[in-house]
C-alpha cells in the first residue's frame, strides 16, 4: 500500500473512529474489549482499502467493527465480564442543586445503559446504530446484513422493550 492510499485511508475512514469504537462498547459491554476490537478492525480495513468502492466510509468500517465484535464474543465468551460503562466523572466541586440534577441524569443514562445492555444483541446493534450513532435504515441495513424491513421490525421490537423495561425501572425507584 502506498502513501497515497494510507493518506486517502486516513482522510475517509479514520474520522469514523468514536462511532466504531461506540458501536464495539455496546455490542463487547467492555471498553477495553471495544478498544482492542476496534483496533483489529481498523487494521483489516486498513489490509483491505483496496477493496473500499467509494460508498459510505462510516457503514463500511462499522460493518467491518460489528463483524469483529462478533468474532470477539464468540471467542472470548468465557471471559468476557459486563461492566456498564458510566463515563467521565468530574472532580470540579459543583453547586449542591447542580450535584442533584447531575445525579439524577447519571442514574438515568446507568438505567438507560443497562436496559441496552440487557437487549438481545440483534436488538442492542440496531437500536445503537440508529438511537446513537443516528445511522440511516439502509445504512444500518448494510451494516448488519439484512434487509430494510427487517432493520424496522427490530428497531420497533428493541424500543418497546425499552420502553417496558424503562417504566419497570421508575415503578421500582419510585
Amino acid at each position: 500500500m502506498g502513501q497515497r492510499d494510507v493518506e486517502r485511508f486516513e482522510r475517509i475512514v479514520l474520522p469514523h473512529l468514536d462511532d466504531a469504537y461506540t458501536l464495539a462498547r455496546y455490542l463487547l459491554r467492555d471498553e477495553h474489549d471495544a478498544q482492542d476490537a476496534v483496533h483489529d478492525a481498523v487494521l483489516r480495513a486498513l489490509r483491505h482499502f483496496d477493496g473500499y468502492r467509494e460508498g459510505d466510509a462510516r457503514a463500511w468500517l462499522l460493518a467491518i467493527v460489528r463483524n469483529r465484535c462478533l468474532t470477539w464474543l464468540k471467542r472470548d465468551r468465557a471471559r468476557r465480564s459486563v461492566l456498564p460503562f458510566l463515563g467521565d466523572a468530574s472532580a470540579e466541586p459543583v453547586e449542591p442543586r447542580a450535584t442533584d440534577a447531575l445525579a439524577i441524569e447519571r442514574s438515568d443514562r446507568a438505567a438507560l445503559e443497562r436496559v441496552v445492555a440487557a437487549l438481545p444483541p440483534e436488538f442492542r446493534e440496531v437500536i445503537v446504530l440508529r438511537e446513537i450513532e443516528e445511522l440511516s435504515y439502509k445504512e444500518i441495513s448494510d451494516v448488519v446484513g439484512a434487509p430494510i424491513g427487517t432493520v424496522m421490525s427490530r428497531l420497533a421490537r428493541a424500543r418497546k422493550r425499552l420502553a417496558v423495561a424503562l417504566r419497570i425501572d421508575a415503578k421500582e425507584a419510585g
